[in-house]
């Protein structure tokens, strides 16, 4: 087996090919992601939104952030086993402390390339620092407010 030292890979800075408000996180429905009617678990989907959710408020922020409220989820349309789900969450809103984060679940049929969204929740994340407590958030920049 051939050893990679520092010397033989080049470090480049690699500029984010998405805004530093957006995240994008893919996964299968497996089985085990599933309830009795073969279609993803809601409680599944809410575990992958508030992970993107997460993600999204912590990137933004660069701050340590946990969920505060989840509120509006509206499950349109069932995501069945085996389809590609694409999450993604985007910043749409920052208080004082808090960051609203809009996510959305497209679910992708692998065979034909198909494309829906299925769901779409928001999420309010509070941004802490070092000593537990809120913290304040730079505001967001007015392109992406006003989008």
């Amino acid at each position: 087996m051939t050893e990679i030292s520092s010397d033989t890979v080049e470090s480049t800075d690699i500029t984010p090919a998405i805004a530093p408000t957006e995240v994008r996180m893919a996964e299968i429905v497996f089985p085990n992601h599933t309830n009795h009617m073969g279609t993803l678990f809601g409680g599944q989907a809410l575990a992958w939104m508030d992970k993107a959710a997460f993600l999204a408020a912590a990137r933004y922020s660069r701050h340590t952030v946990v969920t505060a409220r989840s509120d509006q989820v509206d499950f349109k349309l069932p995501i069945r086993q085996g389809q590609m789900v694409e999450t993604i969450g985007r910043v749409v809103e920052v208080g004082r402390s808090s960051i609203r984060v809009e996510v959305e679940l497209v679910a992708e049929d692998l065979a034909t390339g198909e494309r829906k969204l299925c769901t779409r929740g928001h999420f309010v994340m509070i941004a802490l620092g070092p000593d537990g407590k809120p913290t304040p958030v730079q505001p967001l920049p007015f392109a992406v407010a006003s989008a």
